[in-house]
């Protein structure tokens, strides 16, 4: 795929976001998704987000995910594009837009957040568009940032509201055996971008020492120059 054709597509996402953000509501994002694309991310190991189509995407991943986050920002740290497997990595840091007066500076959530985006070109020809998108984040820093904005009294009521939440009743979350899409995105889950085998054969062993037997040397007798545990041995 063409790489200016990719960096300009993504530019194009960078500004959306920073409507998205200003305007608090990030469901004309989707626009940019395929009709059929799947974005999702890992919560817990049996606890998964994921989202299947456009307007999934846009109801349920920019939506209801979203809700309660109205006023934080997502900031792309560094890009990463491979135009030859038509992908894009971007890293983030998650902000809350809420000042810790301890500090001076915003709320934000620690650890390295991103998304992992496939790009295809349009049905129409008529430019790009995302086929999957998989995120990562800290969950634990998440819970510790959101519970350190309760505790100063700065929490807005979405987000009291979103923490009281049963996270696996909500729309497009799933136990990893129900998901209606791969973890890892599709064509890297059937293998097509493979860049290292696994070992044709890996075998995990325990090894338990012995107790030495009498007339044998012992590694301290061998490694102080005795043949043996007499101590007759030649030095």
């Amino acid at each position: 795929m063409d790489r200016a054709e990719i960096e300009g597509f993504w530019a194009h996402w960078l500004d959306l976001n920073r409507q998205a953000e200003a305007d608090r509501d990030w469901s004309p994002l989707a626009d940019v998704y395929a009709e059929d694309a799947t974005y999702g991310w890992m919560y817990t190991p049996d606890e998964h987000f994921m989202a299947v189509g456009r307007e999934q995407i846009r109801e349920w991943a920019l939506g209801t995910e979203m809700a309660g986050l109205e006023g934080w920002h997502y900031d792309y740290q560094a890009t990463v594009i491979d135009d030859i497997n038509a992908m894009v990595i971007g890293f983030w840091r998650q902000r809350a837009g809420i000042t810790d007066d301890a500090t001076g500076e915003e709320y934000e959530i620690l650890g390295i957040g991103g998304s992992w985006f496939g790009v295809a070109s349009r049905p129409d020809g008529d430019g790009l568009e995302f086929a999957w998108q998989r995120d990562w984040f800290d969950l634990g820093s998440t819970a510790t940032t959101f519970l350190d904005i309760v505790k100063a009294k700065k929490a807005p009521q979405g987000l009291l509201d979103r923490m009281s939440l049963n996270g696996i009743e909500q729309p497009g979350h799933y136990r990893r055996a129900d998901l209606p899409s791969t973890v890892w995105p599709p064509p890297v889950a059937a293998g097509v971008h493979v860049t290292q085998q696994k070992p044709s054969r890996l075998v995990l062993t325990e090894s338990v020492a012995e107790p030495a037997r009498s007339d044998e040397p012992t590694r301290r007798d061998l490694t102080s120059g005795r043949a043996d545990s007499t101590g007759e041995g030649e030095r």
